[in-house]
């Protein structure tokens, strides 16, 4: 076997317990007025997004979709509103590092709680316009 001077030649991708990990760390980072409300969010990390979820949001390429909250933003909530689930914040691995390779301009920390804060704007009911009007992160 040639000696790998690069350090990479056994590193395995990082796995949904990986991402999972850089996840939590981006929500215990955030600023201490949005902890309570994201405390309460559940994370998933899974491969790629359901078929069903991908032809609900008319995406063709799930490569394309990396986070999605699914739930009832506070702004939306009500006290006699019934809880049917969970408000979940879902990651979608493969996309995720899909997208952290082809960039190669971030680290895969960054990106993911880049995703994760987007999906939480989310929850506190921000609209992706009002997201990207102070997050230009494809720039």
């Amino acid at each position: 076997m040639t000696e790998d001077p690069t350090g990479w030649a056994d590193v395995p991708a990082p796995d949904a317990e990986v991402i999972e990990t850089l996840a939590r760390a981006a929500l215990d980072a955030l600023p201490p007025q949005f902890r309570p409300g994201a405390a309460a969010l559940v994370l998933r990390v899974v491969d790629l997004a359901p078929d069903e979820v991908l032809e609900a949001m008319e995406i063709e390429d799930p490569f394309e979709l990396t986070g999605l909250y699914d739930g009832i933003p506070l702004t939306e909530k009500s006290v006699m509103d019934q809880p049917q689930q969970p408000d979940t914040v879902w990651l979608y691995r493969r996309a995720i590092l899909d997208e952290w390779i082809g960039r190669s301009d971030v680290s895969l920390g960054d990106l993911v709680a880049n995703v994760v804060v987007h999906e939480v704007a989310h929850h506190f009911g921000w609209s992706d316009a009002q997201i990207a009007a102070i997050d230009r992160w494809w720039e």
